[in-house]
């Protein structure tokens, strides 16, 4: 059985970019006869709040998109809330640890500040990690940890990392990419990197469709994956929306919102119709619900390039 998910961070509203990777990740499950899950990805605990996560869910539904599993509903592989899995985390981060593939860290906290949450990009991290502690002796280790707790980075193998993603092609990442990265933060929080491939595995998901921010975070997860011995799901990762001056629409004003959306009276087969149209799936943006696009669905159809909004198509979309 083919497992989806997905797993936004309810640190904020969703907006229609997220509702694009919502309604695909979702129809690729449906048009495959699989299963979908709602995971909220809350384990940045301060940046993160149940209204958000109450108004996703809300949002979500008033879209048409329903799943099988989640945290208004349970399911096998509860719970569905990350802030709740950390004696999982704990285990996988044990593991590593006795398997020689961590090491401690002591360098500044201004260079992990973003680590906890997803990182959009490698490139939002700033500058690859030089593998500075790496290269530390115990003794060195031990006595700058004797001062300042550490954060552990998870030691990167010296060769390259291939795999097909489903909408991008095929990727390759040279040895290194990004340097060795932070599986759990001084502070204890475990990072976005770990989480993922723990919630993931534990809950049997088979396919990743999400945006193409998180593509070259890819590597890293999957070197995770066989580390663990666990089995890696298989990729999608698609173009994001930008609108006319180069931005991403998700930056934009609170037009874009869901909740603006909808507030405002805006039927929500008309944004489905607009997200269907900018991902390739019908001719023209016309009103339609969720369930008539599963029968004609395939990542095939997704374009490959970014999608450039117009202002003629936001006027269209968030009129009343």
């Amino acid at each position: 059985m083919r497992r989806g998910r997905f797993a936004p961070t309810p640190s904020g509203r969703l907006h229609i970019g997220n509702a694009r990777t919502a309604l695909l990740a979702w129809l690729q499950m449906r048009a495959a006869g699989g299963e979908f899950v709602l995971r909220l990805e809350d384990i940045d605990k301060p940046r993160c709040r149940p209204a958000f996560a109450e108004l996703m869910i809300r949002d979500l539904r008033w879209l048409g998109l329903d799943w099988d599993e989640g945290p208004d509903i349970g399911g096998p592989y509860a719970p569905y809330v990350q802030s709740e899995r950390e004696e999982e985390y704990d285990r996988l981060f044990g593991r590593l640890e006795r398997d020689g593939l961590l090491y401690a860290c002591t360098c500044s906290r201004a260079e992990l500040a973003a680590i906890a949450s997803a990182p959009h990009g490698l490139a939002s991290e700033g500058p690859a990690y030089p593998g500075t502690c790496r290269h530390r002796t115990p003794e060195e280790q031990a006595a700058r940890a004797a001062v300042k707790t550490p954060s552990y980075r998870f030691a990167l193998p010296d060769r390259p990392v291939f795999f097909r993603d489903a909408v991008a092609g095929e990727q390759h990442f040279p040895a290194g990419s990004g340097g060795d990265f932070v599986v759990k933060r001084a502070d204890g929080v475990y990072a976005y990197q770990l989480a993922v491939v723990a919630d993931d595995a534990a809950m049997r998901i088979t396919d990743v469709l999400r945006g193409s921010d998180l593509l070259d975070s890819t590597p890293r997860q999957l070197l995770l994956y066989e580390a663990l011995g666990l089995a890696a799901p298989a990729f999608a990762h698609i173009p994001l929306l930008y609108g006319p001056d180069g931005r991403r629409l998700a930056k934009r004003d609170d037009a874009v919102m869901l909740v603006s959306l909808r507030e405002n009276g805006v039927p929500p087969e008309r944004v489905v119709g607009w997200l269907a149209y900018w991902s390739g799936l019908i001719e023209r943006p016309e009103p339609v619900r969720p369930a008539e696009l599963v029968a004609g669905f395939s990542p095939d159809r997704i374009p490959k390039e970014p999608i450039v909004v117009s202002e003629e198509a936001l006027r269209h979309l968030t009129s009343r």
